[in-house]
């Protein structure tokens, strides 16, 4: 399909999308609004995953210290070795994680929605100490940002259905 094609596709589409009741929920007088610049992430652990969940939902809701709501969460990661070479030298991992979060007024401290996600990536383990090292880093980064995007499309689903 060429772009022109794409366009007039995208163009014809969008009033039957107008008409549906769709509407972003970051728009005006959107749903998940007060979202934005209003959750006050609990401190990280002491572990690299913890930061980089936290740095991840930050980037997305907005960094704050003070807020409408707190977001606490606890992680849960294990790593698998799942490829063999010949020599039974592992030559590929697996990183799991499980993410407890839940979101509570700051006011009241009730919990308003809690829920866990989860997800898993791979990384290479065939090349040097350094290389193998800077896989699994990626391999983490690359996990928390799947878990902070379930997170945030959680809170935003949430938000749809409870106004903020």
């Amino acid at each position: 399909m060429n772009r022109r094609g794409f366009l007039l596709l995208a163009a014809a589409g969008a009033p039957a999308l107008a008409g549906c009741g769709f509407e972003p929920v970051y728009g005006t007088s959107g749903a998940a609004d007060g979202l934005l610049g209003q959750v006050v992430m609990d401190a990280p652990a002491n572990n690299n995953a913890s930061y980089l969940l936290v740095r991840e939902l930050e980037d997305r809701l907005g960094r704050t210290s003070t807020g409408a709501y707190g977001l606490s969460h606890s992680i849960k990661t294990r790593r698998r070795a799942v490829g063999k070479t010949v020599a039974q030298v592992t030559s590929r991992f697996d990183i799991f994680a499980e993410v407890t979060y839940a979101l509570r007024d700051s006011q009241t401290k009730k919990v308003l929605t809690s829920g866990k996600a989860s997800s898993f990536v791979g990384y290479s383990a065939s090349g040097s100490t350094v290389s193998e090292l800077a896989a699994e880093e990626d391999a983490y980064e690359r996990l928390m940002i799947v878990i902070a995007d379930r997170i945030v499309a959680d809170l935003q689903a949430y938000a749809t259905k409870n106004p903020l």
